[in-house]
C-alpha cells in the first residue's frame, strides 16, 4: 500500500544544498542532496531535479519492493541515499534504463522516469513523475573534442537541448561575451550567421568560420539598435547578474530578440535577489544546468 508523503522533493547539484534551501525557504529536512519542503513543487532553478508527489512504500522482500515500482511504471533510476547493497538489489529486479549520452542536437528523452531511494530497510520512497526527463537531472553528451575552443559549448549544448529548439540555417544570432567562442561555435554549426561580440579576440578557428561576424567590443556598450532584429540572444558573458539584467532588460524593450539563453554567474556569494528578478520574468525559466558551475541559465521565451 503507497501513502502519500505530503512533500516534494528536491534534487540539489553536488555543492549547491544550501543555495537550493535559501531558494525554497521553507524546508522539513535535509538527506545528503536530497531536500524535502512542504507541499507542491515550488519553482527552484537551483534544483537538479523534483520529485513530484512522492509516496512510501513498504515492503517485506525485495522482490515485493521491485513489484510495487514495476506496478507503477517502467522507468526507475535510484538514488542511492543508505542501505545501498539492498538497494541495488532491487534495482538488478527493475528493467534496465540506459543513460547513453545524447548526440546533440537530438530531442531529450520523452519517457516517464521515476526516481526512488530506500527510507529504512524496508519502506521505499518513489516519485513516479520528475522533473527532468534525464536520470538524477544529469544530461550528458558524446562530446566533439576537437573543433571546440572549450567546454562551455556543453552548456549551450544542454540549454537548447532543454528549451526544445535551437538555431538553424537562415537565423540571426548574437553571441555576447563570445570569446574564446565555443557559444558561437555551437551555434554556427547548426546552420545560423553569428555575430559574436567580446572585447577579447576570439579563437582564430571559429573567427574564420564563413559565417560568423566579428565585432572585438564590450557587449554592454552595444546598443540594440546597432545590431538590428536577431533570432537568438545568446549570453555566457563574465558579470554581476544584476548588471546582465539590465543588459537583458534593455534588449527585451527593443523588441529585436526572438529568444535568449544567458548565463548568470556569481562571484563570491550567491545573488539570490538578482536570480529571483530573472525567475520572475514572464515566460522566461531559470535553472542551473548539469554544465554549470557557479551559474544558472536562464532562457526565454519557454514553454509552460
Amino acid at each position: 500500500m503507497t501513502e502519500p508523503l505530503g512533500q516534494t522533493i528536491y534534487l540539489a547539484p553536488e555543492g549547491f544544498v544550501d543555495d537550493l534551501v535559501a531558494e525554497l525557504g521553507e524546508v522539513s529536512a535535509v538527506e545528503d542532496r536530497l531536500v524535502f519542503a512542504p507541499g507542491p513543487a515550488r519553482p527552484a532553478a537551483w534544483a537538479q531535479n523534483v520529485w513530484h508527489d512522492p509516496v512510501r512504500i513498504p515492503f517485506a522482500s525485495i522482490k515485493e519492493a521491485a513489484r510495487a515500482l514495476r506496478a507503477i511504471q517502467r522507468n526507475w533510476a535510484l538514488w542511492p541515499l543508505r542501505h545501498h547493497r539492498r538497494a541495488a538489489l532491487i534495482a538488478e529486479n527493475l528493467p534496465h534504463v540506459s543513460a547513453r549520452p545524447l548526440v546533440f542536437p537530438a530531442p531529450a528523452p520523452t519517457a516517464p522516469l521515476g526516481s526512488w531511494t530506500l527510507l529504512d530497510e524496508h519502506t521505499l520512497l518513489a516519485a513516479a513523475r520528475c522533473s527532468s526527463p534525464f536520470r538524477h537531472g544529469e544530461v550528458t553528451f558524446v562530446e566533439n573534442r576537437t573543433a571546440p575552443p572549450n567546454r562551455a559549448y556543453l552548456k549551450l549544448w544542454e540549454a537548447l537541448t532543454r528549451f526544445g529548439e535551437h538555431p538553424g540555417p537562415g537565423d540571426r544570432c548574437l553571441d555576447l561575451g563570445a570569446c574564446p567562442g565555443g557559444w558561437t561555435w555551437v551555434m554556427h554549426e547548426l546552420g545560423a550567421s553569428v555575430i559574436s561580440v567580446d572585447k577579447a579576440p576570439l579563437d582564430p578557428a571559429v573567427a574564420a568560420l564563413p559565417r560568423v561576424t566579428v565585432r572585438q567590443e564590450s557587449a554592454f556598450g552595444l546598443r540594440p539598435q546597432d545590431i538590428g532584429p536577431v533570432d537568438w540572444l545568446a549570453c555566457d558573458v563574465i558579470c554581476y547578474p544584476q548588471r546582465l539584467l539590465r543588459l537583458v532588460e534593455g534588449w527585451m524593450a527593443s523588441g529585436l530578440a526572438r529568444r535568449f539563453v544567458c548565463t548568470l554567474k556569481f562571484q563570491g556569494e550567491t545573488d539570490h535577489a538578482a536570480a529571483a528578478a530573472f525567475a520572475a520574468i514572464p515566460g522566461g525559466r531559470l535553472v542551473h544546468l548539469h554544465h554549470n558551475k557557479h551559474e544558472l541559465t536562464w532562457m526565454w521565451p519557454v514553454a509552460s
